[in-house]
């Protein structure tokens, strides 16, 4: 009956159609604003993301702080919790993990309501307060905004850009969403509606059912405060509505969580477990103010002030309580998300969710290189060993791992283009053309490591022997391939530009060696002291050793490029080296330790 009448007197208001059009305006200007400064604050954030993704720890106080910070920095639980959901499904974070991050989530989002309660700002305040009201300032920080975007040529100013015109429209969507429902004050039966909130059952579901619709509460939250700005809603029918906006976002998780292992359901299941908690915890609290002390301020008029106090106040106390609490929390989760016993649990390789945010996305990508590199290590080292005596285990197991470094390849470069194609800082940028460099290396020294794999079972089949000679030149040359895999992957992992300098000069020591040691073979086979049969495999050999060398050249270099975006690779590589006294110096300190012996009189070319 109270909404029939609030028809019939709206219509009767200044409220008409044209106020409605206004409203979803403002809504859309709200929901865009928040949007494009989410984006921004992540991408101006950077590294610093991925800095506080390598500290993930089981430590609940850390995990709690680092849910809090990266929530203030994107400005959204939903997308955090939706992140996590990602990790644990690609196996890189687990459930544990995730329990008190998600707490500081909560925390995290209630930062978006204090930037939203400027706008409760009173002309009658003064001077010095109009000039912290949003109206006041929001033009000029969407002039300089613009300002930064056309005219600042570093990425990180543009970015800057993006946040201020971000935040700019958001608030200008809050100023337009406030004005078109400010006529609801003057109409008693929205108030009566209002009111009717104030019973904790139906407000929770009128915050869970609109947060639900347009999946976040940090904007089901705004929109709240907006409505306020018109008067009517008090502190009573606020608080549930609040805690029900608390619910509704787990619905993000939960839709996140379709078709993942059982585990990222209950990434899922533990960010709902842990709201609804809170909830048991405040509702009741909520139903003794009313029915017992019957508070008067709970019918007064609550202002976007009051609303981002309830909001801190419920997230803050629950992860507190909480926080002590947080395996309970996790075997809870475990409890009532069994596993599944008739599907395979199986992880996958990442995640697709991680595009959602590049920054982590990239962070991962760059730990599974790490991993490809590792077994491509493995490979090599092994492989270089089976030349002296064959082991058949040791051989199952580099050929097993070939096939992971090629699964590697093709899932991590599928990903990586996939990542190319979001908006991207140009570091991110950057770093993603680094990645696919490094997986097509990496692929590469394993399929050389495959190679000498075959030729060492060929050597092991022959009755055709090396000479002495061959097996001498052929120990340098693999021990110098050795040391600049090890000294590249170590560049590659610790970012080391100084140890970067010193790759080339090696692998120029090893270009020239192979040259040598070939030229050396053939004169052997001339005076027949090494047999064709063995004389191919040796060449093909040091073929193999000499373009695993150049691999890791190229990765060295990519770190460079990485650093220094003027830097030309092709230039590098045919500098007059002559006349670059740094080279010259570790030139011949490799020269010293790897020397090939011209044995034979033949000119080298």
């Amino acid at each position: 009956m109270h909404l029939l009448i609030f028809i019939i007197k709206w219509k009767a208001t200044k409220m008409d159609i044209y106020s409605i059009f206004t409203l979803i305006g403002g809504l859309a200007f709200f929901l865009y604003g928040m949007t494009i400064m989410s984006q921004g604050l992540e991408k101006i954030a950077g590294g610093k993301l991925e800095k506080l993704l390598k500290k993930m720890t089981s430590n609940p106080l850390k995990g709690f702080i680092m849910g809090t910070g990266i929530t203030a920095i994107i400005q959204s639980s939903s997308a955090l919790t939706v992140m996590l959901v990602g990790l644990v499904n690609s196996g890189i974070m687990n459930l544990s993990q995730t329990v008190t991050i998600i707490m500081g989530a909560n925390v995290g989002t209630t930062i978006t309501a204090w930037l939203l309660s400027l706008t409760a700002i009173q002309e009658s305040a003064g001077e010095l307060f109009k000039l912290i009201k949003p109206e006041t300032f929001s033009p000029i920080l969407a002039f300089i905004g613009v300002c930064l975007i056309m005219i600042a040529k570093s990425n990180k100013r543009k970015n800057a850009g993006t946040i201020l015109i971000g935040f700019a429209i958001l608030m200008f969507g809050m100023e337009l969403m406030s004005g078109a429902m400010s006529p609801l004050s003057d109409i008693p039966q929205f108030k009566n509606i209002m009111t009717a909130f104030s019973n904790p059952i139906l407000g929770l579901l009128a915050g869970l059912i609109i947060t639900m619709i347009i999946q976040s509460s940090s904007a089901s939250v705004g929109i709240l405060q907006a409505l306020s700005l018109g008067g009517g809603v008090t502190w009573a029918s606020a608080m549930p509505i609040i805690l029900g906006q608390n619910l509704g976002t787990c619905i993000s998780a939960l839709l996140a969580s379709i078709g993942v292992n059982t585990n990222a359901k209950r990434v899922a299941g533990v960010h709902i477990i842990f709201n609804v908690i809170g909830i048991c915890i405040f509702l009741p609290l909520i139903l003794f103010l009313q029915l017992f002390l019957n508070l008067k301020f709970l019918n007064t008029n609550i202002n976007p002030f009051g609303i981002a106090i309830f909001h801190t106040i419920f997230n803050v106390s629950a992860a507190f309580i909480l926080l002590p609490f947080s395996k309970l929390i996790e075997k809870l989760a475990v409890k009532y998300i069994p596993e599944n016993k008739v599907e395979a649990d199986k992880t996958v390789f990442l995640d697709e969710r991680l595009l959602l945010s590049p920054t982590f996305a990239i962070s991962e990508c760059y730990k599974k290189t790490l991993e490809m590199g590792e077994l491509s290590q493995f490979n090599f080292i092994n492989s270089a060993k089976m030349l002296k005596t064959l082991r058949p285990r040791m051989a199952e197991e580099i050929e097993e791992n070939e096939i992971k470094i090629d699964s590697y390849e093709d899932k991590l470069g599928s990903f990586l283009v996939k990542l190319s194609s979001k908006d991207l800082t140009e570091e991110d940028g950057n770093k993603i053309s680094q990645l696919l460099l490094a997986i097509g290396e990496f692929e590469r020294i394993g399929d050389h490591a495959s190679n000498i794999l075959k030729i060492a079972k060929k050597f092991n089949d022959s009755e055709n022997k090396l000479s002495q000679e061959a097996v001498e030149d052929l120990k340098t040359i693999v021990n110098a391939v050795k040391e600049i895999y090890y000294m590249s992957f170590d560049v590659y992992k610790t970012d080391n530009l100084e140890l970067a300098t010193k790759v080339d000069p090696l692998d120029t020591v090893i270009k020239k060696g192979v040259r040598r040691a070939k030229n050396n073979h053939i004169q052997r086979l001339k005076e027949g002291l090494c047999s064709i049969d063995t004389g191919f495999l040796y060449s093909d050999l040091l073929t193999d050793l000499r373009r695993i060398s150049a691999h890791c050249s190229n990765i060295s270099t990519s770190v460079i490029q990485l650093y220094n975006t003027t830097f030309d690779k092709h230039e590098y590589s045919h500098r007059n080296k002559e006349e670059d006294l740094d080279f010259k110096i570790k030139y011949q300190d490799y020269e010293s330790r790897y020397r090939v012996q011209k044995k034979y009189k033949i000119e080298n070319k």
